[in-house]
């Protein structure tokens, strides 16, 4: 059932998972690759940085309002993917706060409802996209300003190399996403690149993991600052294709991608640990 843009609490599935199980001793400062045993133990992991990220984007100034959403799909039930519950502000989210919803929308575990939004845009993404695990969507202010120009971050930095030639652009902005048939499109203009620019509303990028998908966020939306500063200021020197593309497969890798987010969840762990309940 809907309710003016959230979809209310129905459990219609046994599914009930402990995610305390897999719990590890938090890794020590810097890189620090897991093997994981199970997949209670990759589940309670990507958890773990999921709550984080919604902690890093309060951290950083990405929250605005219920906008915003960070979803991952679950590792033993991937039509089912676990996202923020609407309404609590992303510097109180714990892993203990995330809600499980499948791809009909439907709250499996948790006591709170989902954002429409969120449903109609990621659900169809993850159905789409078997190889997205992650997807980080919000209203930050630079990624929103630069979506209102209608085109793609070009390379005029390293960092935005990162980008290169991996954004799509959806152009057909029609207000708040309420239906998944625009999810769809959303998902279907996202293609096979990594992020995707939404013309008049803001940015959203992808990844195999939450550490992915989050790196490419916070880069992203920086290079969208630096663009805007660079444009303002006078006419940015446009780095080369072969250039371009050569520094993109040195940066934006997925273990360089990976690795680029540990520091800065080692960070946030450190300055608020009861992410972590």
């Amino acid at each position: 059932m809907v309710l003016r843009g959230i979809y209310t609490m129905t459990n219609v599935s046994p599914i009930k998972i402990d995610i305390s199980d897999g719990r590890l001793p938090l890794k020590g400062k810097g890189l620090e690759m897991t093997e994981f045993a199970n997949v209670a133990e990759l589940r309670r992991n990507q958890l773990e940085k999921l709550a984080a990220g919604f902690r890093m984007f309060a951290h950083f100034g990405f929250n605005e309002g219920v906008a915003g959403h960070i979803t991952l799909r679950d590792p033993e039930f991937p039509d089912h993917f676990w996202v923020n519950p609407l309404g609590v502000h992303f510097s109180q989210i714990s892993v203990s706060d995330l809600i499980l919803v499948n791809h009909d929308g439907k709250v499996i575990q948790g006591d709170k409802d989902v954002n429409v939004a969120a449903f109609a845009i990621h659900s169809r993404l993850h159905a789409a996209r078997p190889d997205v695990n992650a997807a980080a969507h919000s209203h930050s202010i630079y990624g929103r300003t630069f979506s209102t120009l209608g085109k793609p971050l070009d390379p005029i930095s390293q960092d935005a190399c990162a980008f290169y030639e991996t954004q799509a652009i959806y152009k057909d902005f029609s207000g708040v996403v309420e239906e998944v048939d625009e999810g769809d499109e959303i998902a279907k203009t996202l293609g096979d690149n990594k992020v995707i620019i939404l013309q008049n509303h803001g940015i959203l990028t992808t990844g195999p993991s939450v550490d992915i998908a989050l790196w490419f966020y916070m880069s992203m939306e920086r290079c969208c600052q630096a663009q805007l500063m660079a444009e303002a200021a006078g006419d940015p020197i446009i780095i080369s294709h072969d250039t371009a593309i050569k520094t993109r497969g040195f940066i934006a890798n997925d273990i360089a991608a990976w690795a680029s987010y540990q520091p800065a969840f080692d960070m946030i762990v450190k300055k608020e640990p009861d992410l972590l309940d």
